[in-house]
């Protein structure tokens, strides 16, 4: 891969970071740069030496790079590789371990010899620990070095496991993970308890000494840690800061993981720009949050001492430009999410007609839709509209073994009570899951059975959840679709199946309005891979005339809000439909007991959303306009 020279826009950047439309795209142009460095080895005799990551971030690369293996001829036989990290205590064959990582997602789909490949051991006793560390030290000094480092990046700023407080000379060792680290690997283990408290990783210093590193990040949310690495300055808080100091380090990064860098968020501060109107509405919200003045109390001289002098001259003076995108912000604002039947609508994010509308809400998995649009959702099943809600994966590899637990005693103590002999089928059902989690080891995979019921539990809750919501069980589907059923967190494999059950589905819905997420979010996530999955099917179906009618809407998802420039409809909620949506969440009861003991970093899910939705109705309110409760925002989608 080509590193392109810095440009203007690029000065605040102080890594080369390179932004491409989707995932797919940097992956096929790192692959073809890993290739060309393989081949270089082989005509000068040697060994190419690969530093290898895990996790959902490398996945599509390793498909391409087997792709290259498969219809090129690529091979890895002259290919060495050493891996970044293991987690300490957890046995290879364990369903989250990396050695087994690496062999499903990439090994044991090329030629490489498995003496070629080096990855920690996990296993090795704790008085071992250091001298194994410095074992793998000297296996990549005898390779002669990594020539190429693949690395992801956590949410602390970790490469490797190395997490924030590690230091530019750290080298493999064994390391506490820090507690975001475990809470975000929380749902690979079937709750925070279980996922390991160490790993050995390699360090800092052991990374730095790759004679090339290529850092990969997809999704929204990692734009913010990616913006603190490339524009910070080095420090041990952000471990993948001091990659600024690496002659050939880089970062390539998806759109929507770039979106908090300075040439994207704010590019009138970085040199000259084009003032289109997303641009213009950008940096008119930005200047008043920036000077804390509503926006038709912004100046010409704050306009100017900002850096936006060009636009006022292209648009000014300041007062017209100020009304025009105060009334902007002002037509968001919709009590009517549907349309207003019988309304003018020239001003309106939805339609007056038609009325009602077939409405399709789309969760990827159970919760999405009450904790990202509840108090939507009940709006529009309150004002008229025929509402479905379709779960698109079932969910069920996120309930503990202690929600299953509590069902199949339940199961029993109503079979005990209404048969003298124990119950039928039913008890004997739940006394079988209950042998089987019994038996089941701490890291085992589930049952066929145990996963069923997860999946049963999943849906009670959605139904109960609903229900708040004002929807009738009929209007809810469960499509289970096969990529998640047949997997594991990080690492599904959608197939065309999963595709045609969305497709029939739009088919009979046939819906004037599609509420969704997922189109900012990591590709390999479930949100991901659900929207893809649905931008898909929509387009296979572009040729009937409903398509061209039906407006589909994004709903944020992951934790997150739009930035109020990117809102297209704001639907404002009162206090009591806040606190409607808030008992809705908290149906989701198995979602809760992921994290039994909460600390102050960790939120309940409700209040997380009742902060985003407060927040929202903060940031409209200082820019001058109502002041409401809460607010759930949306943005329109269309196809290219």
């Amino acid at each position: 891969m080509k590193i392109p020279k810095r440009t203007e826009a690029e000065q605040l950047e102080r890594i080369r970071t390179s932004i491409y439309p989707k995932a797919a795209d940097a992956c096929t142009d790192l692959a073809r740069e890993i290739s060309d460095l393989i081949r270089a080895r082989v005509q000068e005799g040697k060994p190419a030496v690969l530093g290898l990551a895990t996790g959902s971030t490398p996945v599509p690369l390793y498909r391409e790079l087997i792709r290259l293996h498969r219809e090129e001829g690529l091979s890895f036989a002259n290919v060495h590789t050493f891996n970044l990290d293991e987690y300490f205590g957890l046995p290879r064959e364990h369903a989250q371990s990396y050695h087994r990582f690496m062999q499903q997602q990439f090994f044991a789909h090329i030629d490489i010899p498995a003496d070629h490949i080096h990855i920690p051991d996990g296993m090795v006793e704790r008085s071992a620990a250091y001298g194994h560390c410095q074992e793998y030290e000297e296996q990549i000094r005898e390779s002669g070095g990594i020539d190429l480092q693949i690395l992801g990046i956590g949410r602390t700023g970790h490469i490797g496991f190395n997490e924030p407080g590690s230091s530019k000379d750290s080298r493999t060792r064994l390391v506490t993970l820090d507690s975001l680290t475990r809470h975000d690997a929380a749902r690979d283990f079937l709750g925070e308890v279980n996922v390991p408290r160490y790993a050995v990783t390699m360090g800092v210093g052991t990374i730095l000494e790759a004679r090339r590193v290529r850092l990969l990040a997809w999704g929204d949310a990692k734009a913010s840690i990616v913006a603190r690495a490339v524009e910070g300055v080095p420090v041990e808080s952000v471990p993948a800061s001091f990659l600024q100091d690496h002659a050939d380090a880089q970062f390539v990064i998806d759109g929507a993981a770039a979106a908090e860098l300075t040439r994207i968020k704010r590019p009138w501060k970085v040199g000259e720009v084009k003032w289109s109107e997303s641009v213009t509405h950008k940096a008119v919200l930005w200047l008043a949050e920036t000077v804390k003045k509503p926006i038709l109390k912004l100046t010409d001289e704050e306009y100017s001492e900002h850096g936006m002098a060009g636009l006022l001259t292209s648009q000014g003076p300041a007062y017209d430009l100020n009304i025009r995108i105060f009334n902007q912000l002002q037509h968001t604002i919709t009590g009517w999410p549907g349309g207003k039947p019988d309304a003018d609508d020239s001003f309106r994010p939805e339609r007056a007609r038609p009325f009602p509308k077939q409405v399709l809400v789309l969760s990827p998995e159970p919760q999405d839709d009450v904790l990202y649009m509840g108090g939507t959702l009940s709006r529009l099943v309150k004002q008229g509209h025929r509402v479905t809600v379709a779960y698109v994966a079932s969910g069920n590899l996120a309930v503990p073994d202690s929600e299953v637990l509590r069902s199949v005693e339940l199961m029993l103590e109503m079979a005990g009570e209404l048969a003298a002999d124990g119950g039928g089928a039913d008890a004997q059902f739940a006394g079988s899951v209950r042998e089987q989690l019994a038996a089941k080891k701490t890291f085992d995979n589930d049952t066929p059975d145990v996963r069923r019921l997860k999946r049963l539990v999943r849906r009670s809750e959605s139904r109960s959840a609903c229900r708040i919501c004002g929807l009738p069980g009929d209007n809810i589907r469960f499509l289970d679709l096969p990529f998640y059923e047949n997997g594991h967190y990080r690492q599904f494999s959608p197939r065309a199946n999963d595709r045609e059950r969305i497709a029939a589905l739009l088919k009979e819905v046939r819906p004037d309005q599609i509420f969704i997420t997922g189109n900012l979010a990591e590709p390999s996530s479930v949100q991901g891979i659900c929207f893809d999955l649905f931008r898909q099917a929509f387009e296979s179906l572009a040729g009937e005339a409903w398509t061209r009618e039906c407006r589909v809407w994004l709903y944020r998802g992951s934790g997150s809000e739009w930035d109020v420039n990117e809102i297209e409809m704001a639907v404002p909620l009162s206090p009591d439909e806040l606190a409607n949506k808030i008992q809705g969440i908290y149906q989701h009861q198995s979602q809760r007991s992921q994290h039994p003991i909460r600390t102050s970093g960790h939120r309940e899910s409700w209040q997380q959303a009742e902060a985003i939705n407060r927040t929202t109705a903060e940031s409209y309110n200082r820019l001058g306009l109502a002041e409401y409760e809460a607010i759930e925002a949306f943005r329109r989608w269309s196809l290219k």
